[in-house]
């Protein structure tokens, strides 16, 4: 594989990078902020998926609008709209301005999100297009493994009093902050890489598309790449050469593989990927183990996403889409049911010698409960924020879960890892490189708009409620649910999941899209 080609895919991914360290800092800051800022469940969930939001909107018009005017003139727009948010996130005043601030970041990796698999996927060969589509997930797992190492770094220096500048009412912002750097490497990165030769054929700009796919693939390749995306765009009628429009996704020919991307881009989210980034450090929390070890069982989770998004890499193109897809989702479904049936076991209670070491002055209010058993969570959390208060509470909840909670712990850590693992080698890469591929060139930015809006919808619905989740129907329901969905979806998938492994596009197009 030309070494170009790599470095062109890795920059463009960059995005995807920046998108997961998001996520993984907001896991810890939530810690802080929540807190500091006296939020509630529902305005806790808003601060978290206020960005998934507004990239829903990004997503929809992104893929249209980079039809029109490149690829890369919106990645560039991208990469300065992170910056922005980055900055404003940190030096936000009041509960509208973090959120605020970070749905301008949520517009941007919107549009990361859906360009950069468009991109890579219009640059690579069939042979390659897995695994450098792959790398868009390969990057945001290193930004959910970069974040959750810089939250653990930065809540070590300010509990354990090593740091002079750092408070619990500075930290957070320190966390979030430090986005700025690589979101300026992103955005001066941008300027060494072609536009897509595809899209470049699409606009009949036939010369400089053919001297891009030349300096890529080389002069024999590139002539067999052009001879394909030429023929491709030819045999289109002239009604399809006419402005795409967002009912011609419901044309009959493109129902099958309509309904395929849709299935796949609602279980990516629906099975709850994002309610476990974005809140690893609180769910670490409910085991009991304290604040200290939920930032460093975060490492850990981030780490498993590493490793075994490297695995998809490496057999995406051997094994196929199909089978790492499939056996990733028994794999979710199986470790989801794990952590339900792990925090439905759990007991709660608290000794009257623990209530007397906490260091609160409110610690006092528990004194009625000392010895009281409570058979599931949402009853004894209910009780201490009746006695503390919700922003007491909040900001010692990891020391009165760690007291309180009687729990196997590992069992649940070993589902929550399982689930990591296998959404890492599944649903994560897999999905987009299925949706750079399913669809025909004329409508492959729309198509994956208008899916990837789908995907974020129901993204922001789980990270909006689940805070209320935990709170209203407890841990071991929440997962439940999740565990429940991911197994529907293994055997509506069994069913009707094609295999891409191998294909050029315009393969692709002639099997699936159905006249």
């Amino acid at each position: 594989m030309p070494k170009k080609i790599i470095f062109i895919a890795f920059v463009v991914s960059i995005g995807g990078f920046l998108f997961g360290f998001d996520a993984g800092i907001i896991s810890g800051v939530m810690s802080y902020a929540g807190p500091e800022f006296n939020l509630s469940d529902i305005q806790s969930g808003w601060v978290v998926s206020s960005p998934t939001f507004t990239a829903m909107l990004a997503m929809l018009i992104s893929g249209r609008l980079s039809d029109i005017v490149g690829r890369k003139k919106i990645l560039i727009v991208v990469a300065f709209l992170y910056a922005v948010s980055a900055l404003f996130s940190a030096y936000a005043t009041s509960y509208e301005m973090l959120y605020i601030a970070r749905m301008v970041g949520g517009v941007a990796f919107g549009a990361a999100l859906v360009l950069a698999p468009t991109y890579i996927a219009e640059i690579s060969s069939a042979e390659n297009r897995g695994k450098l589509v792959s790398l868009q997930q390969l990057n945001i797992v290193l930004g959910f493994f970069a974040a959750f190492l810089s939250n653990y770094y930065f809540n070590s220096l300010n509990s354990g009093g090593e740091s002079s500048f750092l408070t619990d009412a500075n930290v957070w912002r320190w966390m979030l902050g430090v986005e700025f750097l690589p979101a300026v490497v992103y955005f001066f990165s941008l300027f060494f890489i072609p536009k897509s030769p595809r899209w470049l054929f699409t606009q009949h700009n036939d010369d400089e598309a053919t001297k891009i796919l030349i300096d890529i693939h080389g002069e024999e390749r590139a002539e067999e790449e052009t001879k394909t995306i030429l023929a491709s765009l030819s045999t289109e009628s002239k009604e399809e050469e006419e402005k795409v429009k967002l009912t011609d996704l419901l044309k009959p020919a493109l129902r099958f593989v309509l309904t395929v991307g849709l299935i796949i881009g609602v279980l990516q989210q629906i099975t709850g990927i994002n309610a476990v980034y974005f809140y690893a450090t609180s769910i670490f929390k409910q085991t009991g183990i304290g604040t200290d070890a939920s930032f460093s069982q975060g490492v850990l989770l981030s780490f498993t996403s590493l490793v075994f998004t490297i695995v998809a890499i490496l057999l995406i193109d051997r094994m196929g889409r199909r089978p790492l897809l499939l056996y990733g989702l028994a794999g979710i479904a199986i470790s989801l049911l794990l952590c339900a049936y792990g925090f439905n076991a759990a007991t709660y209670k608290l000794e009257a010698d623990q209530i007397a070491g906490f260091e609160f002055v409110e610690k006092t209010e528990l004194e009625q409960y000392a010895g009281k058993t409570f058979e599931n969570d949402v009853a004894f959390k209910n009780a201490m924020k009746s006695s503390l208060g919700t922003q007491t509470y909040g900001k010692n909840e990891g020391a009165i879960l760690e007291a309180a909670t009687t729990i196997n712990a590992n069992l649940v850590l070993i589902g929550v890892l399982g689930f990591i693992a296998c959404f890492a080698f599944s649903l994560g890469p897999v999905m987009w490189v299925l949706l750079s591929e399913l669809f025909p060139n004329r409508y492959r930015g729309l198509a994956i708009g208008v899916i990837g809006f789908i995907n974020s919808f129901v993204s922001w619905l789980v990270q909006f409620i689940f805070p209320w989740e935990l709170s209203n129907l407890g841990n071991a329901m929440s997962f439940l649910i999740f565990g429940l969905i991911a197994l529907a979806g293994f055997f509506v998938l069994l069913k009707i999941l094609p295999e891409t492994k191998g294909k050029s596009l315009e393969e692709i197009e002639k099997e699936l899209v159905r006249s």
